[in-house]
């Protein structure tokens, strides 16, 4: 690939410059951020038109598992940042040996990357967990099987995200058949025990290397095939005890483990209202994206602000509900552009946040969200899952 030397005018004179190695949607929304701090994020993008790359003026093409790509990338940059968990490791490591300024470190990112070494931390610093063992052979996924009673969730150690590497097995004879075709093709595996699951939650924080906190109100999530589609901040009718309990985690995770920037740590709720750490992810997150419109700080700019060790931003809330609902590829685009959707969203719901990412209609595909606030929970989930309709569909549910 032909290398780009990026666009140093494109940053203000004495401001800092932050690399963000990835070009989705997260690293898109980081730019406006930057915008508004008197920043622009250098990018180290994969092709021209990717969704981050549209919006920014400082674009360097490059292979995010090429170490030289990297370097030119991060050149002269005052932290590098990241939209995703798949830098390889050894490659951080070195720009680190070099004087870059990388966060978060892999020594916390290895956690987000690899299943089993994350169930391994959190055991150890007492964070809640499903039973879980690693699974080399076939032997210790049907020793498993037996300790579990056939309450098996089969995980990738690596690789996975919105539902992919994962596989529930009805039988033992399934799990033989999974477990052996995924092991000669390499995949390092792990299982655990299926939760016998009443909702999912996500519980936010930010750290900067300072050491200092800031974590965000409990939400609720829904997911749809594995994909996020929807976010209700807060999670209506968590227990206050709880939700305390929950954010304190969160950031005591945040700090055991060396995270800076934005942590978001997914968990699960079972029917008896306990609760277990399901993921880890660190960086910005789709269950965040409330706090663009229904927070006083939201998460792109607090993970700005973290990875330079500024001060971090308020948490609280600016409406009793925030409602995220995600624009999910329809499975035919609609004839009606997206631009007249849009304005036929705002004629009916003229206080809806739409964001979108500047990417193409593919079935199931995260194209944008929708944000609503209000006092009524069940109204605003209704509007935003309404708004989040018709723009994938052009018609209302």
């Amino acid at each position: 690939m032909t290398e780009a030397k990026g666009n140093l005018a494109a940053h203000a004179p004495g401001m800092p410059v932050v690399a963000v190695i990835g070009d989705g949607q997260l690293a898109r929304m980081m730019q406006t951020a930057a915008i508004e701090l008197g920043q622009s994020v250098r990018l180290l993008a994969g092709a021209e038109d990717a969704s981050a790359a549209q919006v920014a003026a400082d674009v360097v093409l490059g292979d995010y598992t090429n170490l030289a790509d990297l370097r030119i990338a991060v050149e002269g940059a005052d932290a590098v940042t990241f939209d995703h968990e798949h830098v390889p490791n050894e490659h951080l490591q070195a720009l680190i040996d070099e004087g870059i300024n990388v966060q978060p470190q892999p020594a916390a990112l290895v956690h987000a990357q690899d299943k089993l070494v994350m169930r391994q931390k959190l055991a150890e610093l007492g964070a809640p967990v499903p039973t879980f063992a690693a699974v080399d052979t076939l032997a210790d996924a049907e020793a498993f099987w037996d300790e579990v009673s056939g309450e098996v969730c089969l995980k990738a150690r690596r690789g996975g995200y919105d539902g992919k590497g994962v596989w529930m097995p009805d039988t033992r004879e399934e799990l033989t058949e999974l477990v052996t075709e995924l092991l000669a093709k390499g995949t390092p595996l792990m299982a655990e025990r299926k939760v016998a699951l009443a909702r999912e939650l996500s519980a936010m924080v930010a750290r900067n290397p300072s050491g200092q906190t800031a974590a965000w109100p409990v939400v609720e999530s829904v997911q749809e095939n594995g994909v996020c589609a929807e976010a209700t901040a807060p999670a209506p009718g968590l227990d206050p005890a709880l939700e305390k309990q929950t954010r304190e985690m969160a950031e005591m995770i945040a700090t055991k483990l060396g995270v800076t920037g934005v942590l978001a740590v997914e968990l699960f709720e079972d029917e008896s209202g306990e609760i277990s750490v399901n993921e880890l992810a660190m960086r910005p997150h789709n269950t965040g994206h409330w706090t663009q419109d229904g927070c006083v700080t939201d998460q792109f700019e607090q993970h700005l602000r973290a990875v330079l060790d500024y001060p971090l931003g308020a948490t609280e809330t600016k409406a009793e509900y925030t409602v995220m609902a995600n624009t999910l590829g329809a499975q035919v685009d609609p004839a009606e552009p997206m631009a007249q959707r849009m304005a036929e969203v705002w004629r009916r719901y003229p206080n809806a946040k739409i964001h979108l990412y500047g990417k193409e209609h593919r079935p199931g595909r995260k194209i944008g969200h929708v944000n609503m606030l209000g006092s009524d929970v069940e109204q605003v989930r209704r509007e935003a899952r309404e708004a989040a309709y018709y723009l994938v569909n052009a018609q209302w549910p």
